[in-house]
């Protein structure tokens, strides 16, 4: 059961990304014209960039590390929180590199 709510989230993450790569092109293409498909192409590489670095929680976690560490405890463990399945690993498998690839043979 979890792997299939695992996909689901991917599902919604690659949806809300297109949707939201595809208003940013659109503002992209209004404002400078061109071609709207290699833009588009070109927003959906950088959003599954972004997705593949801020997937997981790591980032938010960097700034607590060195006072954690200095009081001897270890560092914060992602517990699961907000209903959240995938992994920073999952994430980047299952949203990032089909957003790459799609937006990599838009662009050619």
């Amino acid at each position: 059961m979890t792997v299939v709510k695992g996909l689901r989230e991917a599902l919604v993450l690659i949806v809300i990304a297109v949707a939201l790569a595809a208003v940013a092109a659109a503002v992209w293409h209004a404002a400078r014209g061109g071609d709207f498909t290699q833009r588009y192409g070109f927003t959906l590489m950088i959003f599954g960039a972004l997705l593949g670095v801020t997937g997981d929680l790591t980032l938010s976690r960097i700034g607590t590390m060195e006072s954690r560490a200095i009081f001897g405890k270890a560092p914060e463990q992602e517990s699961g929180g907000g209903g959240r399945v995938l992994t920073g690993i999952g994430v980047f498998l299952f949203v990032s590199v089909p957003l790459i690839a799609i937006g990599l043979l838009l662009v050619s």
